[in-house]
């Protein structure tokens, strides 16, 4: 009973045993002939055993062959079984059919097989088999590599992040609130020595050119593609400085600058009148001009030269290198206004120096690290050995790549934001 079946794998067994019924059938028909012609019921039994094994091999072989030229996944495997008979044992050694009288000796033997071998060896190489056989083999010698999969999206929102950096930022400008109400409780009864004449308009410059820079910022941030990373960068590290000015602010109370300074009046153990002037402080958005800032002791150090220069530091970084004179300007108003700090006679010059020290370090150290991703897991990193770390690996742990530069127009920015309320609005009627 012949069976034919169909498997997905590459297996050279069945094929290389057809090969083999091939090579018997070469050496049956090729071998010279030794005595009379004659053939018993032994050996035409073998023979046509052998012939139809012959012609399964040779099915065999055109399978593989339209296997490979048809670049398939298919091999076809001749299972022969026959049922109520034993395996029939080949007969000695016949010469066209015809059984040999003399058995030859072991000398000859072993000539007749290498011979024979060298012959069959030439005649495989050469006839459609072996070559069918050959290149299937090269085929299956093929080693497969496997390719990491790439990511879909290498710069993934996350705005859920961004979220939480915005509430590290809110929280630390609020707790800078609290601090300011604190120290002002312990400014010591001294005044500072000036030097140099005050100029009373300048502090007002210093935070007029502090909410223009603020506005192009925030107006560029909102033209970027990938404003959810960018922004959560921002927030990260508006949080971080004022977090530092509050340590700063709090072990070194410095005596005010000026005699022009008004400061209100210490409140002491009044716990709510202590809350409302947070709450105004708030309200006014800690600037002069509001007329919400009158306190003192936050003096180290100076958080107008922070918001001045972490203003400039995002615009330059996020906005094209042919942009020269945009630049230019705003460095122009970031550095105008920190003088005028100075000629105002708000903050020591320690302030401005310590403020800007600490915010272009961190800036540079944090977008170091972001847009150069070998060293996120270099032994010898040692900006890694920095107390935010863990959370600069929370923030960044899934952007592969430095961030382009890709802005959208002011209608695809308001078809976004329509197609986002709609979408909110759909889900409030579910």
């Amino acid at each position: 009973m012949t069976s034919v079946t169909q498997t997905p794998s590459c297996d050279l067994t069945d094929l290389q045993s057809g090969a083999l019924l091939r090579v018997e059938a070469l050496v049956f028909l090729l071998l010279p002939s030794v005595g009379p012609r004659r053939r018993d019921k032994r050996t035409a039994d073998w023979s046509a055993d052998s012939s139809l094994r012959l012609r399964l091999a040779g099915g065999a072989s055109m399978a593989a062959s339209e296997r490979i030229q048809n670049d398939g996944d298919i091999v076809v495997e001749p299972n022969t079984t026959s049922s109520g008979s034993q395996a029939t044992a080949p007969p000695q050694r016949v010469a066209n059919g015809v059984p040999s009288r003399h058995s030859p000796s072991p000398t000859d033997d072993h000539n007749a097989k290498s011979k024979g071998g060298g012959r069959l060896s030439g005649l495989l190489k050469q006839s459609p088999l072996g070559q069918t056989l050959s290149r299937l083999q090269r085929r299956c010698d093929y080693t497969k590599i496997s390719m990491p999969e790439e990511r879909a999206n290498r710069l993934p929102n996350e705005w859920w992040k961004t979220g939480v950096a915005f509430l590290y930022a809110v929280f630390n400008l609020i707790f800078t609130t609290v601090v300011i109400t604190i120290v002002h409780e312990r400014v010591p009864d001294k005044s500072f020595f000036d030097y140099v004449d005050r100029v009373p308009w300048a502090f007002t410059v210093t935070e007029t050119n502090g909410l223009i820079l603020v506005g192009f910022w925030l107006i560029q941030w909102l033209l970027l593609k990938h404003k959810a990373i960018i922004g959560r960068r921002c927030f990260f590290l508006i949080g971080t400085l004022y977090m530092y000015r509050c340590v700063t602010m709090y072990i070194t109370t410095l005596p005010v600058p000026g005699k022009h300074m008004v400061c209100a009046p210490k409140l002491y153990n009044d716990s709510v009148g202590k809350i409302w002037r947070i709450l105004r402080l708030l309200s006014g958005g800690g600037l002069s001009i509001t007329s919400s800032h009158l306190m003192c002791g936050d003096f180290l150090y100076s958080g107008h030269t922070v918001m001045l220069s972490l203003a400039y530091l995002f615009i330059k970084e996020y906005s094209p290198r042919w942009m020269w004179w945009y630049h230019w300007f705003c460095w122009l108003l970031c550095a105008s206004g920190i003088v005028c700090i100075l000629v105002a006679h708000e903050h020591y010059s320690i302030d401005v120096l310590i403020a800007y020290f600490a915010t272009t370090r961190i800036f540079w150290w944090y977008h170091t690290m972001a847009n150069t991703h070998e060293l996120r897991g270099a032994p010898n990193n040692y900006l890694s050995r920095t107390w935010w770390n863990p959370v600069f690996n929370f923030l960044e742990g899934n952007v592969q790549t430095t961030v382009p530069l890709v802005f959208l127009s002011p209608l695809a920015l308001l078809s976004s934001c329509r197609q986002r309320y709609r979408m909110v609005e759909g889900s409030r009627d579910e």
